[in-house]
């Protein structure tokens, strides 16, 4: 089958205002701190610009929300310049387990698919001098003073590594309390059924409430044992209260009849609003037709997607599938690994790749672009929106620009960066 053709529509539609998957929030007890839980006190952010509205204004901040009316005596005052305020960013895929961001270079080497990554990955891991928990931290607080509030962490699950890259995101996790809101992911990369040992991590891992959800990887065409990924994983999310996250990377036929067991398994353990599937290069390459049809099938069940927006022909159908109410977020993925030397875990700038991959021109377009980076993952992850809206959580970035559209194209420097009503980041530092 064909793709559809692309249309900045895809993206545009990305705008659209969902709901997400409150109940699944709920269950994720390691997110962190909740924004109803951070930043207690009141402060006031004075001479900031807000996107859609004329001149400045004071931007009011009690109990780590957003507030309407004056800020009360004795609150904190800081000075926005005139800069714009923008909603804080949300990843809705990364993998800091296995990053060597902050060290020296590593030279890659050619590999030809996913078994010969996974071996590079364990010679990277064993190089590397610093623990996971150093390297990840790096990473993740790198992403907190580029304006990210929330991220889903996704970290390998297997015998070569044991439980070890869980443990290194988790204290990178606590290190960063109050300024990042993380869930985790028990991701087997290696596969869940080809490499023996791994059923076991993930079985522990869930039982002992190591992770917020399992993962999977294409049950077909790498661990060639659909049936049984798809039970085990599902089995566990549904026997110990997590959610589930599957990579699925297969284009044709494959990659849909997983989807469509994805599905059936969803509806039939009544796990509605705990399941994503990320990448899902399959639907790009469905007819509107079938592409429609599951569509409306994924927003029945609540199963949310993640995509990392690779190239114009991989990035998901996003107008469709936001019509149909999916929950769609967008990622970094990797970042500067054994898979790629590419990645900074600067959300500002995929939303910027977003745009360019789909051709867009237009400013609500482009302002769409940042929704789909600040909301969407939101979305996925089951947190509210940090939509500067009365009440919202107060995660939000200061910035110097004209408009939103601008911003998104010129990427500027992130100047203060707002969580839980608190600063957390200036001028690209942590404070």
């Amino acid at each position: 089958m064909t793709p559809p053709p692309l249309s900045r529509r895809n993206v545009l539609a990305g705008a659209a205002s969902l709901g997400g998957a409150a109940a699944f929030a709920a269950t994720t007890a390691h997110a962190s701190s909740g924004p109803a839980s951070r930043g207690r006190g009141a402060a006031v952010f004075r001479d900031v610009r807000v996107p859609g509205r004329s001149g400045t204004v004071d931007l009011t901040v009690r109990d780590g929300r957003v507030a309407d009316g004056p800020a009360p005596r004795g609150a904190e005052v800081v000075d926005g310049g005139g800069r714009l305020v923008l909603p804080a960013l949300v990843d809705a895929h990364i993998h800091p387990d296995k990053t060597s961001w902050g060290g020296a270079w590593v030279s890659r080497e050619p590999a030809s698919g996913i078994a010969e990554y996974c071996e590079q990955d364990v010679e990277l891991y064993h190089s590397q001098r610093r623990p996971v928990g150093e390297r990840a931290y790096g990473l993740m607080a790198h992403a907190v003073t580029r304006g990210t509030r929330a991220m889903r962490a996704h970290a390998d699950v297997a015998p070569a590594y044991g439980l070890a890259g869980v443990e290194g995101v988790a204290e990178a996790r606590e290190r960063l309390k109050g300024a990042l809101d993380v869930q985790i992911v028990a991701f087997p990369q290696h596969g869940v059924v080809r490499t023996p040992g791994t059923a076991e991590l993930l079985a522990t891992a869930a039982r002992e409430g190591l992770v917020d959800l399992i993962g999977g990887i294409d049950p077909i065409s790498f661990d060639q044992a659909p049936e049984e990924q798809l039970d085990l994983v599902f089995d566990l999310a549904d026997r110990h209260g997590v959610g589930v996250d599957i990579h699925l990377h297969d284009r044709d036929e494959k990659g849909t009849r997983v989807l469509r067991g994805i599905i059936d398994r969803t509806r039939s353990l009544s796990l509605r609003g705990r399941v994503t599937v990320s990448h899902v290069f399959c639907l790009p390459f469905l007819a509107e037709r079938e592409l429609h049809a599951t569509a409306r099938d994924l927003a029945d069940l609540d199963i949310a997607l993640t995509t990392v927006a690779p190239n114009e022909s991989l990035v998901l159908p996003m107008a469709t599938l936001r019509e149909c109410g999916v929950r769609v977020g967008l990622g970094s993925d990797g970042v500067r690994d054994s898979w790629s030397p590419f990645g900074n875990a600067d959300m500002l700038h995929r939303a910027h790749i977003l745009g360019w991959v789909t051709d867009v021109r237009l400013d609500d377009e482009l302002s769409a672009c940042y929704d789909v980076g600040a909301h969407g993952g939101a979305d996925v992850m089951g947190l509210p929106r940090a939509d500067l809206r009365p009440g919202a959580p107060a995660d939000f970035v200061l910035v110097r620009g004209e408009c939103l559209p601008q911003v998104l194209v010129d990427m500027p420097r992130r100047d203060l960066v707002v969580h839980g009503g608190r600063v957390v980041a200036r001028d690209g530092e942590l404070v």
